[in-house]
């Protein structure tokens, strides 16, 4: 940890990256990259090094590409790895600038580098990009600089990362499977009420027979869809957007949504056990790393991703800075199931919190992964009666009157 305090404490002219073509002593061509001040600094150095540099440009960092968190948990995890072995700060931004295959992600580590190189703590200049690098990051970062175990920490914060995106990825799963059979049942039910039912109309137009009664209801649905198919399409979509648009600027909208998402049959299970994991994870690494209880509560109700155990982890901040257990104001909160709650009671009495806390989030972990394995299982047969009774009744529909007719010959 000496490699970042003494990185912090440069705070010599701000270097770029200069890529350069020359030729050796033995007239061969070469091609290389230097970190430097300016270009008159490059070609002085390769010159030492008896390189008669043809050609120096400056390095521009692309503004393409978009910032992930899965490549900020890379980042981190090739941070930390590197740090263990010793790599200098500096030098391991540079490895990570060089490595990305995004170039936004170089810009931005550039960035950090710079900031760094002249004269920043680490923490602080991650703190500078809060979009990529949230309060509970910094944090981290920050103690293990203050304790000098700043290795120790990005890789406690890679492998929280790592959990964290697992669990989203397997709810995203969960959830893709349904939602895209309703969009393409949706599309194909708008295919067949647009276009198919109105030319099966025209044919039975000329049958002269009463039609059954499933085919004049599907006729008639088809003659609305047909004429208002702005609005019945238009709906969903502009309700779709709204809800977006509204749950990132109200406040109200998102505790209305987050509490009725825990609410929803099956799904709201699995996010509920996913929820918990992510809080008990988040607030085990926390204190693991030395944050005071009260301060690593600021963090760990954001990072939970649900408004509603937002609002209970402030309740329960607010109740620990004035002298409750952590467990009576889990109790309170009423939002954590007991098994949690006495697990909680166990670690604060046994003085092991933090071993405890990852305990839960591994048993909740455990939890979401089978849960999206039933999920999936469960979905499967739903999904094919679903499909059978809505489009399959609407192809029978439109088939009775030929039926009947054949029956008449």
């Amino acid at each position: 940890m000496a490699t970042a305090s003494r990185a912090a404490r440069h705070t010599g002219p701000k270097e770029d990256l200069y890529n350069w073509e020359g030729k050796d002593k033995a007239g061969k061509l070469i091609r290389g990259e230097t970190r430097a001040s300016g270009e008159a600094v490059v070609q002085a150095t390769l010159r030492r090094q008896g390189i008669l540099v043809t050609k120096i440009r400056k390095q521009k960092m692309s503004r393409g590409g978009r910032i992930g968190d899965k490549d900020i948990a890379l980042f981190t995890r090739q941070l930390a790895t590197m740090m263990k072995s010793g790599v200098p700060l500096l030098q391991a931004f540079d490895i990570g600038i060089k490595g990305s295959g995004n170039p936004a992600l170089a810009r931005l580590l550039n960035e950090v580098r710079t900031d760094v190189e002249t004269g920043f703590n680490l923490s602080q200049a991650f703190s500078k990009h809060p979009v990529h690098f949230d309060r509970l990051f910094c944090n981290l970062v920050a103690a293990g600089e203050q304790a000098g175990i700043l290795d120790t920490l990005l890789d406690r914060i890679a492998t929280y990362k790592e959990k964290i995106l697992a669990i989203k990825g397997k709810i995203k799963a969960a959830l893709f499977y349904p939602a895209a059979v309703l969009v393409v049942a949706a599309l194909v039910i708008s295919v067949m009420m647009l276009f198919v039912i109105p030319e099966f109309k025209n044919v039975f137009t000329g049958f002269g027979a009463d039609l059954p009664a499933p085919t004049m209801i599907v006729i008639a649905m088809s003659d609305f869809f047909v004429d208002f198919w702005y609005i019945v399409l238009g709906i969903p979509i502009a309700a779709v957007v709204a809800i977006g648009w509204l749950y990132k600027r109200s406040t109200a909208m998102q505790i209305a949504v987050d509490r009725t998402v825990l609410k929803l049959p099956v799904i709201g299970a699995i996010i509920r056990k996913a929820t918990v994991a992510r809080w008990t994870r988040t607030l085990s690494t926390m204190f693991a790393a030395g944050v005071p209880l009260v301060e690593a509560l600021d963090s760990v109700g954001g990072a939970a991703g649900n408004h509603v155990y937002l609002t209970a982890t402030r309740q329960i901040q607010s109740e620990v800075s004035t002298g409750t257990s952590l467990t009576v104001s889990m109790q309170n909160a009423g939002v954590f199931p007991t098994m949690v709650v006495q697990m909680v009671s166990i670690g604060e009495e046994s003085g092991q919190l933090d071993a405890m806390l990852g305990k839960v989030a591994d048993f909740f972990e455990q939890e979401v992964d089978d849960a999206v394995a039933g999920l999936s299982q469960l979905l499967e047969p739903i999904i094919m009666v679903f499909l059978g009774t809505v489009i399959g009744g609407l192809v029978v529909a439109m088939y009775l009157p030929i039926f009947k007719l054949g029956s008449i010959v």
